[in-house]
């Protein structure tokens, strides 16, 4: 049995994928919204966020053999604990890592290593500071004494809970942009001109996280945009693509 962690669009295609080729998948996700999407895969899934304990303890109850790790590059503690519990468990993990984009040779292109140094960075770049890095690290932003006196704009997915907190954390609703992304460069466009962006925020999420297209509608904008470097993490195996994953998975787990 694989088990796959899946909190991205490309982890519940990747789970689809093993599935059609044979192997007994189950896949993990945090939310209820998570799951309707991965069961339009035909998959069997199962929802909540889980420590390291808790992955342990799924892993022996489920008798996996392999834990194929699909969750956003950007998921510090979620990466962190899926190691240690595959270690633990004695069993195989795999890092399914999306490949980030190449920065392009922009002058006004700022590469950080964090979100804190994020804050700092665009405080300086300008007043109304357009963030497009979601909902997880919010509070580091609304919190940063760097931006007290800045216009936050947030772009978050239109989900209640979410919506929520950024009103819990002092946004007005017009600064609060509820869409599922990924994003056209035109749309990116029109929304940082709509908003009167003076500077913008991302991490590199890759293509299919939309990184490309905020970068080109910030340089065809001619605004300042600073992009959080992914955290380094020493992953014990890692693969780029879902042809890398299902010859892994068929030297290691049982179809």
């Amino acid at each position: 049995m694989i088990l796959v962690l899946a909190g991205t669009q490309d982890g519940r295609e990747l789970a689809a994928y093993l599935t059609r080729h044979g192997f007994w998948v189950t896949v993990s996700v945090v939310s209820q919204y998570g799951k309707q999407l991965a069961e339009g895969e035909n998959l069997t899934v199962e929802v909540g966020a889980l420590d390291q304990e808790g992955l342990y303890q799924r892993i022996h109850a489920e008798n996996i053999t392999l834990v194929v790790d699909a969750t956003h590059p950007y998921a510090v503690n979620v990466l962190r604990n899926a190691i240690s519990a595959s270690n633990k468990a004695g069993i195989h993990y795999l890092r399914y890592e999306r490949v980030a984009v190449p920065l392009p040779d922009y002058a006004k292109l700022y590469s950080v290593t964090g979100f804190t140094e994020a804050a700092d960075t665009a405080a300086k770049l300008g007043q109304t500071v357009f963030l497009t890095t979601g909902s997880r690290q919010l509070k580091t932003f609304t919190s940063a004494p760097s931006l007290f006196n800045h216009r936050l704009v947030t772009r978050v997915l239109p989900d209640v809970v979410v919506i929520a907190q950024c009103l819990n954390l002092g946004l007005t609703p017009k600064d609060i942009i509820a869409m599922q992304g990924p994003f056209s460069h035109e749309l990116n466009a029109a929304l940082f001109k709509a908003y009167q962006a003076d500077v913008i925020i991302s991490k590199n999420s890759g293509t299919i996280g939309g990184s490309d297209t905020k970068i080109t509608a910030a340089m065809e904008l001619e605004l300042p945009i600073v992009v959080i470097d992914r955290p380094e993490i020493k992953y014990p195996k890692v693969a780029y693509t879902a042809e890398e994953v299902l010859a892994y998975a068929g030297k290691v787990a049982k179809v």
